[in-house]
């Protein structure tokens, strides 16, 4: 039995540094093939900042990407699903029917990856900063009962660095470098604890994320500049890091990293900036370097995030600093795009 849900209200970006709350009269019914989730929390990340000083420059579905919630209404042709049960949002299994499906590579399914980046005909018509959304039973995933809800709210960026760290396949007692200690660093940098580096040394020129990593047990945790490449080097005896994971998204950084990796490491890429990077091809090239770059994820990286949370392995609670309502959403993104915020997940209650 599907339960009734109230007028839908969201956030959307109308012009650049501009919200506008938007309220829909009526009931909302499911497709025949959705569901209705009633939002409990979303996260605010680095796309809905840019998205909102941007003006709008990705899909309205990606705004507001990190939600999770309880089902309120089931479609007639749903299965598995039902109304009271708590989700995540995510992306479905590989569809087996497109081209990258067809050629074997599953782990690239074109379906999958269009529903995460919100490009999908069926994709909704805004995202998760609302008190409720619609969408594509595919896109959901029931949480383990072991997650609080703000901790299932965390997911999706648990998600994102689990499937980064997967796809560099680091070897054990590897010697790594994160550069940067937002939630996507920070996040990496205890997956890649988890998949047994060796040591893990983190850089971050924001005094606050720097603590927030001492505070996740990081003991090698250092401001950028020149002590820090030196210790780098004098802690590898002169090589260089085993796989350096880019956290930042700063194209000025791109060379920096990779001068930082020793010959035939790893420069892995989960920073996405928004200009074109200036490198040294005859320097990757001569150095035999691997470079990985991770965008988004696969459906089981979900289950994958959702254990490692379970576990302990990934404490995410910490990394939750404030909850607030859709009101008050915009001040928020102003401050988040100043670079200077001592925040580091803002979850946004759209109940309040």
């Amino acid at each position: 039995m599907n339960t009734p849900t109230s007028p839908a209200r969201y956030a959307t970006v109308d012009a650049p540094r501009s919200l506008e709350l938007r309220t829909e009269a009526g009931t909302a019914e499911p497709a025949t093939d959705g569901v209705i989730v009633a939002i409990s929390y979303c996260g605010v990340c680095a796309t809905d900042t840019h998205g909102y000083t941007s003006g709008g420059l990705i899909p309205p579905s990606v705004f507001g990407h990190e939600w999770a919630g309880t089902i309120a209404a089931v479609g007639s042709d749903v299965v598995g699903l039902s109304v009271g049960q708590r989700v995540v949002a995510c992306v479905g299994p590989a569809c087996g029917t497109c081209p990258q499906c067809l050629a074997g590579f599953t782990e690239n399914c074109d379906t999958s990856f269009a529903e995460a980046n919100g490009v999908t005909a069926d994709s909704p018509a805004h995202g998760g900063f609302a008190n409720e959304i619609a969408v594509n039973a595919r896109r959901v995933l029931p949480v383990l009962e072991q997650l609080s809800d703000e901790q299932a709210a965390l997911v999706e960026p648990t998600a994102v660095t689990f499937h980064a760290v997967k796809r560099v396949n680091q070897r054990l007692g590897a010697f790594v470098v994160v550069q940067g200690a937002g939630p996507i660093g920070l996040l990496t940098a205890q997956h890649a604890r988890h998949a047994g580096a060796g040591r893990v040394v983190i850089v971050e020129p924001n005094e606050a994320r720097r603590a927030a990593a001492t505070a996740l047990g990081f003991t090698e945790v250092f401001a950028p500049g020149a002590e820090f490449s030196a210790y780098v080097f004098a802690s590898s005896n002169g090589l260089g890091a085993d796989v350096l994971y880019e956290c930042t998204g700063v194209a000025q950084l791109m060379q920096a990293s990779a001068e930082l990796v020793r010959r035939g490491g790893t420069l892995a890429l989960l920073g996405y900036p928004g200009t074109t990077s200036v490198v040294s091809y005859p320097d990757w090239q001569s150095r035999e370097l691997t470079v990985v770059g991770s965008l988004a994820y696969n459906h089981e990286d979900f289950t994958g995030a959702m254990l490692a949370i379970a576990s302990g392995a990934v404490d995410v609670a910490s990394l939750h600093t404030r909850t607030v309502g859709l009101d008050e959403l915009q001040s928020v993104l102003d401050e988040l795009d100043t670079g200077t915020s001592a925040d580091a997940k803002v979850l946004v209650d759209p109940r309040r």
